[in-house]
């Protein structure tokens, strides 16, 4: 491999590594005047929150392919440091980070991870806020979401529910995690694209503006592979799950720009084009072919997403036009307007893709 695809990886790892330590001062201020948090509660999750649980994802993966535990190191310092701090509420968002220390434990069991994780599990299982027909309720630390199933979910809270009950050997808990893969797909999915909307809502019974946003849309291209690797699916299930992965794939295949790149909102080309969400379709579609979910035919779209990703970066390792946090929206300008910013997902997301681009 090129050295300067090395040297980028390296880049990107550094930038990464840097940012997740540093909490959002915005953030912070924004929960405590905004929202109406206390100090403590927004520094707890301006340390501890989905965007650092897609940042630490990012890292792990770096040490799944390099085998070098400097990686371990720098995600076990990062748990130890944000344990001290102290963990935020649970929500559907700040499960994130246990995905990862799910993954640390399996490497360098930890008792208090291990308590830590269990506690959360618990909750997910018998407290945490559920719509009609038993799915995960998107709630978050700014918003309760009421009767809402968001596509974020399943990579937020989901693949933790997964993994720790592959890694404990609790099957009730891969269970809960394929039906809510398949409650999800079955309110959220647009049978006329193979797309996803990015939130239905129970109460209203509607999919609020039908946006097939991009990043949205990208947590499902990463979870499928991700998901399907870490269960054992009977036939049924696994080419149920298979065949939403490839015509999700396949749609994107249709909607890719130019430029190897996709928009904010997948199908209208008047909206902005996004780094986070390319990144992610890059790293899914990429290793779908490698591990032999979809055909060969789609490792040409995948790696003109690399090449744009490649591009995207910056001289600081930072990749550029990444769209800020998103709720769902009313309207489709919601999504247009959205400001792009540096964040971890980002930074995660644009390292996933490289990483796969070398296996």
């Amino acid at each position: 491999m090129e050295k300067n695809y090395q040297e980028i990886i390296k880049k990107v790892e550094k930038n990464l590594y840097n940012f997740l330590y540093n909490m959002d001062e915005r953030y912070i201020d924004n929960l405590i005047h905004t929202v109406g948090r206390s100090a403590a509660e927004a520094r707890s999750l301006a340390a501890w929150d989905w965007t650092h649980g897609v940042g630490l994802y990012g890292l792990y993966k770096s040490f799944e392919y390099t085998k070098d535990e400097k990686y371990l190191k720098y995600i076990e310092d990062w748990f130890d440091d944000r344990i001290q701090i102290g963990l935020p509420d649970k929500n559907v968002n700040t499960v994130a980070p246990l995905l990862t220390m799910a993954c640390l434990y399996e490497e360098r069991p930890n008792p208090q991870y291990k308590v830590i994780m269990q506690e959360w599990v618990d909750w997910i299982m018998n407290d945490m806020k559920r719509t009609q027909e038993g799915g995960i309720q998107h709630e978050h630390a700014e918003m309760d979401n009421n009767q809402e199933l968001w596509d974020d979910t399943l990579f937020m809270t989901v693949l933790f529910l997964t993994k720790y009950g592959r890694l404990f050997d609790c099957p009730e808990y891969v269970e809960e995690a394929i039906y809510q893969l398949m409650l999800h797909a079955k309110y959220l999915l647009d049978t006329k694209t193979g797309l996803w909307y990015h939130g239905w809502n129970f109460v209203k019974r509607d999919n609020f503006a039908k946006a097939l946003w991009g990043r949205g849309n990208c947590w499902i291209t990463v979870f499928i592979p991700e998901f399907i690797e870490m269960v054992e699916l009977n036939q049924g299930e696994e080419e149920f799950i298979l065949n939403l992965f490839r015509n999700q794939v396949e749609a994107l295949r249709r909607y890719q720009s130019e430029e190897g790149m996709w928009h904010t909102l997948i199908n209208d080309p008047s909206s902005y084009l996004e780094a986070s969400a390319t990144a992610g379709f890059c790293f899914g579609i990429l290793k779908g072919v490698r591990k032999g979910y979809l055909d060969k035919s789609y490792m040409e779209c995948g790696q003109k997403a690399l090449k744009a990703v490649i591009n995207g970066i910056n001289e600081d390792g930072e990749l550029m036009r990444v769209s800020y946090g998103t709720n769902v929206g009313r309207t489709l300008q919601h999504y247009k307007d959205i400001p792009l910013v540096k964040m971890h997902y980002g930074q995660s997301l644009a390292l996933l893709a490289l990483i796969e681009g070398l296996m």
